[in-house]
């Protein structure tokens, strides 16, 4: 339930990014660092409103337990986002179009309800553990440990109360002509299973060309595993429009991490060539997804991780380009991480509506999640996602948009 309380919140109430662009390592820094929300400089003096150096929070709702829930907006360019403290939760994004026309591309709700009971993590910040992880168990360091299993046998998304369904600490900031939002929030030791006391701070940054940045950065007190990431839904075109298979994708990945049934990875890494997870050369999203392929009957559509060419990389690199025919728009993706979950929205089952009232069926929109592989905790060939003390997790995507 929302209510008119309205705040506006200028730059100088919060600190600004720890990491910037120029000193973002890897997804994990092997050499220490700083602790995750640590430093950074000081947000300047910027003005009054969403878009001159500050950021509007309302009051979005109240959870069981009595604990509000703000919705902050921000604005750079011809960019507005929209974020919730419950879940770190991208609400709406806004682009232009060819023609200047500015419209919401991502799913969502309108209410905080809707959230909580109904939500396949619209927008959400995902953690501890961004994916899958088979049965729910993996040992580290010669100990076992058990997750919940919320996806079939396997855990997903850091179980059934991840990073997603809790309320974050949110402050606004400016950095020279970007402007943003930094949300903290300390994962106790053993909550959802995972080891170690993670200190988490992720920062949500509209640059002054309207892309849309976010850094990761955690450390542990305790050997864990880590791998963060983001789950909004995409559709270019705008909420509600209906099937994003006519968008053209184009992915700088020429292996891919099939799976069995329950969706976890064989371990293999798989050429795409000559399946319909080929998308090296740019195409339609629909036009293989119907093809009698045993990995697409597996997602009922596509649900894989893509190897990226690039691998890990110590600053964000671009791999993807998805392009909206209609409207002309445009997203380039860049990150740090050497792997993408490209999800075509195949569990959408038209049983609610979102932000324009429009219900939602399937392949009506498509997430990008980057990341580490699923899994990995249990596949030692895949690139490692432990976090120990004294290291820093890091990891940068960002989101460019463009007409043409």
């Amino acid at each position: 339930m929302t209510t008119s309380r309205r705040t506006v919140i200028t730059a100088a109430a919060a600190a600004g990014l720890a990491a910037s662009a120029a000193t973002t390592g890897t997804a994990h820094a092997k050499s220490g660092g700083d602790s995750a929300g640590s430093g950074g400089d000081s947000a300047g003096s910027g003005g009054d409103s969403a878009g001159k150096g500050g950021a509007v929070k309302e009051h979005f709702g109240t959870l069981a337990d009595g604990t509000d829930v703000d919705r902050w907006t921000i604005e750079n360019g011809r960019t507005r986002l929209r974020v919730l403290s419950y879940g770190g939760i991208v609400q709406s994004l806004e682009i232009p179009d060819r023609h200047g026309r500015r419209a919401n591309v991502s799913l969502g709700f309108d209410d905080l309800d809707s959230y909580v009971a109904n939500s396949p993590y619209f927008g959400a910040l995902i953690g501890r553990y961004g994916n899958r992880i088979a049965r729910g168990a993996f040992t580290l360091d010669g100990k076992k440990y058990q997750l919940p299993i919320n996806d079939g046998p396997n855990s997903l998304h850091g179980g059934n109360k991840g990073f997603d369904k809790h309320v974050w600490s949110v402050a606004a900031f400016h950095k020279g002509a970007d402007v943003g939002l930094t949300l903290r929030r300390v994962s106790p030791d053993g909550e959802m299973g995972y080891p170690g006391t993670l200190t988490v701070r992720v920062d949500y940054t509209l640059t002054a060309e309207g892309d849309f940045r976010i850094d990761y950065e955690a450390t542990t007190d305790k050997a864990t595993v880590v791998n963060l990431t983001n789950h909004t839904y995409y559709n270019l075109a705008g909420e509600g429009s209906g099937s994003i298979y006519n968008h053209r994708l184009e992915i700088a990945a020429a292996r891919y991490t099939p799976v069995d049934k329950t969706l976890i990875p064989t371990g293999e890494l798989a050429r795409v060539a000559g399946t319909p997870f080929d998308f090296r050369r740019a195409k339609e999203i629909g036009r293989d997804i119907r093809e009698a392929h045993q990995q697409v009957l597996y997602g009922q559509g596509i649900d894989h991780n893509f190897v990226l060419d690039k691998g890990i990389t110590s600053r964000p690199e671009h791999f993807l380009t998805v392009t909206e025919p209609e409207s002309g728009r445009v997203m380039r993706i860049a990150t740090t991480e050497p792997g993408v979950q490209f999800y075509t929205g195949n569990f959408l089952t038209g049983t609610f509506a979102g932000t324009s009232g429009k219900v939602y069926r399937q392949g009506d929109a498509f997430a990008l999640e980057t990341q580490h592989f699923p899994d990995s905790p249990n596949q030692p060939s895949f690139p490692s996602t432990v976090l120990r003390p004294g290291q820093t997790y890091r990891s940068t995507t960002l989101h460019s948009f463009s007409t043409r």
